[in-house]
């Protein structure tokens, strides 16, 4: 192939199968960068470069973008990012379920928020100033931030359990206005939880329009994802169209055994709004969520295990089942004297979740909680299991349509410019990977074990991952949505 720019290349890694992010077959190809950039992707065998990787037998895939994550602020307290760069991901998206770090100054955050960390995180009382931090000591992976609801009513809101006044809705407004201008990427909700549970559709539309002005994405986690729903989908699409902004569904999943099918009844909503306005979901690969500990939730759960206990320490990793046992109490009638706390909940259905990840368009995203003393094991598994266990092992779907799900599909829903594939021009955020070993390594009871067959990740060009350890380099962006 030509060559026009005749300098030496950073590196080339060479011989590799390129799986390119958009869902077309793998092809034998070097991969040639300089600089951040990807300059070449061809046959480099008489190109010089400062450094030449054999990667003969592997996949150089984009790095993985994770659609959806709660690290605001472990980008900031564990810059290296471990439980991320080790399975593959370059770039996380953070602030969602209404939950993000700014804008708000509070020595004790309400819960959910506290699953960010507790006293003394949340001290950024504008979003730019947050963004300025992680510009300031950039951690090993790329962050696209969005501003979450649920933070903009504990910042104006002095009583979070009933409607908003109009007032308070102006105030939250410019607040979300300042957020988008500063660089969030989109507004998300959260109004299954109780900061937000008393707000209005009218409250959240207005809150979220100055997404009209900025762009942006409108990413929730929705009032009911059990009984109610249908219901939830319908007020979710409304949304989305009254502010006419792209929609994303967090962790689209039916939750308790009554409710066990209906994905298929749920997919096709989706599909069918699909046609008429802008919405996406995502997913992750588990049978299990994680969150706050609730009575509700463990109603609906088959099993329940404790990730963090604030009054009881010692519980994290047991089951609320015993627990209850131990204390001679229903497992709902126990709740309370644990909390707050942090829950594991048993409570979809494995066809649900298969027929979920297999839907043509639904994107990857681990939900981890990184500050839990025990977590759900998505946190550092969610991408290899996608990759080993759903479409090696069980064939749910090709490995080029794994790759797109966690990386083209993505960067452009989030509209993330110039990210997502490998093709010249773009970011070298890269993933070398074993495709005949890769999967996840993390359990319920060992959740932290590092995933299987990473090779290495590359950072805006920078290698962040070899040898399964961490290279030191803290090569991560604040990232704009496109167009803004």
């Amino acid at each position: 192939m030509s060559q026009p720019d005749a300098t030496p290349f950073d590196y080339i890694l060479s011989g590799g199968t390129v799986i390119d992010g958009t869902n077309a077959p793998g092809r034998l190809a070097d991969v040639g960068v300089r600089g951040d950039r990807i300059a070449a992707v061809g046959d480099l065998s008489a190109s010089s470069a400062r450094r030449r990787i054999d990667v003969a037998g592997k996949v150089v895939s984009p790095g993985f973008i994770d659609s959806h994550t709660h690290d605001d602020n472990y980008l900031l307290k564990h810059r290296d990012m471990t439980p991320k760069i080790s399975q593959g991901v370059t770039t996380v998206v953070t602030g969602n379920c209404g939950i993000s770090l700014a804008p708000l100054a509070h020595a004790n955050p309400p819960a959910p928020l506290d699953l960010l960390d507790e006293g003394g995180s949340f001290r950024f009382a504008r979003f730019s100033d947050y963004l300025e931090a992680l510009r300031a000591a950039p951690p090993a992976v790329n962050a696209a931030c969005m501003v979450g609801h649920s933070t903009l009513r504990a910042a104006v809101m002095p009583d979070l359990r009933r409607e908003a006044t109009a007032d308070e809705i102006q105030a939250m407004q410019a607040l979300a206005d300042d957020a988008l201008a500063s660089g969030a990427i989109g507004i998300s909700t959260g109004a299954f939880y109780p900061p937000a549970a008393h707000a209005s559709t009218e409250e959240i539309i207005e809150v979220c329009r100055p997404l009209n002005t900025h762009g942006g994405v409108y990413a929730t986690h929705m009032r009911d994802e059990g009984e109610h729903i249908v219901q939830a989908l319908e007020e979710t699409f409304r949304i989305g169209r009254e502010l006419d902004v792209p929609v994303v569904i967090s962790h689209h999943k039916v939750m308790g055994k009554p409710n066990f099918g209906r994905s298929k009844e749920t997919l096709a909503l989706i599909e069918a709004a699909m046609a008429s306005q802008d919405v996406s979901l995502d997913a992750y690969p588990y049978v299990a969520g994680s969150t706050m500990l609730k009575q509700d939730r463990v109603l609906l759960a088959g099993r329940t295990l404790i990730t963090w206990c604030k009054p009881y320490p010692e519980l994290s990793g047991r089951d609320l089942e015993e627990i209850a046992a131990e204390r001679g109490k229903s497992k709902y009638d126990v709740v309370p004297e644990l909390q707050p706390a942090g829950a594991i909940y048993f409570m979809m259905d494995e066809p649900d979740v298969q027929r979920i990840l297999a839907f043509g368009p639904t994107m990857i995203g681990s939900d981890g909680l990184p500050h839990d003393e025990r977590p759900h094991p998505r946190l550092w598994g969610t991408f290899p299991r996608v990759l080993g266990h759903y479409s090696r092992d069980l064939g749910l779907f090709p490995l080029e349509t794994a790759v797109w799900k966690m990386t083209g599909l993505t960067a452009a829903k989030f509209g993330l410019a110039e990210r997502g594939q490998v093709q010249p021009g773009y970011y070298a955020d890269l993933v070398v990977f074993d495709p005949a070993t890769v999967a996840d390594s993390a359990t319920f009871e060992h959740p932290t074990e590092r995933a299987a067959g990473i090779h290495s990740v590359y950072v805006n060009g920078a290698a962040v991952w070899e040898d399964q350890s961490f290279t030191g380099q803290h090569a991560g962006r604040v990232l704009n949505r496109a167009g803004a």
